[in-house]
């Protein structure tokens, strides 16, 4: 079965597009919480995870004891780029607006403290890893070049717009090559703020809230890769989520398409 009829099938049952409506609304959500208001018992809930799962629609992560449900916009991303192309986008509004939701999640009013995205890569893990840490492969997808041993509490500089970034608390959490990789947010110091044109008043806020960081955990999975990004350890109400949640997306559709084509995708950010 083509993964694309996989993903259609996924979405024909309106069960299963509840579930989607809710983590769209709140994402992370544990079975429980998927659970509760529903008219359906605890097993059909699980059977219908399973296949949305299947068609990579929904990715889970453990925290804990808990086992947290995420929507996954990849599938619907690659579905809508096919089918809109070629056909009249009036005629497939509801498809369209289905992506947009997708892309773009509701949060819970109190605001999330994380970010996470799931993609499948034709890679090797090794293959992913470089180009995860490398400046050769990280500078034409994302604009950005680290300079650092990759060892775990080893120190790291940024390059972005022609600006370095350094800071104490920029280091490299976890390096498990090439399985796990995570490392705290950069600094937004005042340099990278005006290599960017931001507004010095929100980006005083943004800096004096607590700092982030990003995990990237790398599965091979049937001659492909999964790679999960999570970006967390926001203050509840952060808008810096909002950006890392419109900026992730790109960077790693950029990151796909450069290691299974040789090219990044040219709407990358630079």
């Amino acid at each position: 079965m083509d993964h694309s009829d996989q993903v259609f099938r996924a979405l024909a049952d309106p069960s299963r597009r509840d579930l989607l409506d809710r983590l769209n609304e709140h994402d992370g959500l544990t079975l429980r919480e998927l659970c509760a208001g529903l008219a359906m018992s605890r097993q059909a809930v699980s059977k219908h995870l399973a296949v949305l799962e299947a068609a990579n629609l929904v990715s889970t992560a453990w925290r804990g004891r808990e086992k947290l449900h995420h929507l996954n916009a990849e599938p619907v991303n690659a579905i809508a780029d096919r089918w809109i192309r070629q056909y009249d986008r009036g005629r497939v509004r509801a498809l369209a607006d289905l992506r947009q939701a997708l892309e773009h999640p509701m949060t819970a009013p109190e605001g999330p403290t994380e970010f996470v995205y799931t993609t499948y890569i034709d890679t090797t893990p090794e293959r992913l890893w470089q180009a995860l840490t490398e400046p050769a492969f990280t500078s034409r997808y994302w604009g950005v070049e680290f300079t650092t041993e990759w060892v775990t509490g080893a120190p790291m500089t940024w390059k972005e717009n022609g600006v370095s970034i350094t800071d104490p608390e920029q280091v490299v959490l976890l390096a498990d090559p090439p399985r796990r990789l995570s490392y705290t947010w950069h600094t937004l110091s005042d340099e990278w703020r005006d290599s960017h044109g931001f507004d010095p008043a929100e980006i005083a806020v943004l800096a004096g809230q607590r700092r982030s960081k990003v995990t990237f955990d790398i599965e091979p999975l049937e001659g492909r890769v999964r790679l999960r990004v999570t970006h967390d350890g926001f203050e509840p109400g952060s808008d810096l989520v909002a950006g890392v949640s419109q900026g992730w997306p790109e960077i790693v559709s950029s990151l796909k398409t450069l290691l299974e084509t040789g090219d990044p995708l040219p709407t990358a950010k630079r």
